[in-house]
């Protein structure tokens, strides 16, 4: 839950960070900012931190999560913050959907019935061939596709290699392509900007902390339920601090969007569920 605060926090800041900035110059300040909070953890193991058994992976990986972090930040500068979030949520079923292509992962009828109705949720808050349709909500659409991405890649990564190894280049990755985009679209930030700069670096760090401790020590399936609270401080900051609200047609699609991503969530739990009763009674014959 405070993950959910925090991770919401961010976007806000980034929101109003990207109202002068651009989002290159705001990714490399934040990328500076993480490498120094997680140096201890890189320096610890250096140069073991830097070895991998699986370097064109770290590579796609890197790319997925600039292409994330550019698209869905994007979105959010430009879009209500409950619009842009909302359609993120479309992240599970990407996940879903890359799993049994990249992971071999077995999808039953339900959970593909849950994908197809959660893309027609985020298809209504989209609303592609009509005057509301904007080019930031596919942008959203893209980055939750790169978050999962990231996601299924990082399954596949730690199989050969070390937590330490995937954060070094994690955060020295996307910190290295954005240098010079970064440099060429620099703004010199006010006093003001420089503290919403590092706050947004501080932010991500302790999300992402709260995020690990969360899922180290919780059931994950109920964790990744929990998540969809966002879309509610998302509503409450764009709100008060920008006077927006999400209309109809994304409160509509966002419910049908939660409530199918919840049920794949369920049916995952009661397919391992299943499956580990069937493992113990193997075991009891």
């Amino acid at each position: 839950m405070l993950a959910s605060i925090v991770f919401s926090l961010m976007a806000l800041l980034i929101k109003l960070l990207g109202q002068r900035l651009h989002i290159t110059q705001i990714l490399l300040v934040r990328q500076i900012g993480m490498v120094i909070m997680v140096a201890p953890a890189i320096l610890r193991n250096f140069p073991g931190s830097l070895r991998t058994a699986r370097p064109k992976l770290q590579l796609i990986r890197v790319f997925c999560a600039l292409v994330a972090m550019l698209f869905g930040f994007t979105a959010i500068i430009h879009m209500p913050l409950a619009d842009a979030t909302a359609i993120f949520f479309a992240k599970s079923f990407f996940v879903t959907v890359f799993a049994v292509f990249f992971l071999a992962e077995t999808v039953g009828v339900y959970r593909w019935s849950a994908v197809l109705i959660g893309f027609v949720g985020v298809m209504i808050m989209l609303q592609p061939g009509t005057d509301n349709f904007s080019i930031y909500g596919l942008a959203s659409l893209v980055g939750a596709a790169g978050a999962a991405a990231v996601m299924i890649l990082l399954r596949l990564l730690s199989r050969s290699d070390s937590t330490d190894t995937i954060l070094t280049y994690g955060a020295l990755g996307v910190g290295l392509v954005m240098i010079i985009p970064g440099i060429y679209f620099w703004q010199q930030p006010t006093a003001s900007e420089w503290l919403l700069l590092a706050a947004v670096a501080v932010v991500s760090y302790f999300g992402q902390k709260c995020n690990i401790f969360a899922y180290k020590h919780g059931e994950a399936s109920l964790l990744a339920s929990l998540d969809y609270v966002r879309l509610l401080w998302a509503t409450l900051f764009g709100f008060l601090i920008f006077d927006q609200l999400p209309g109809m047609s994304t409160w509509f699609g966002a419910v049908i969007v939660v409530a199918a991503a919840i049920f794949t969530i369920y049916r995952e739990t009661r397919r391992k569920s299943g499956l580990a009763t069937a493992a113990s009674g193997n075991v009891g014959e």
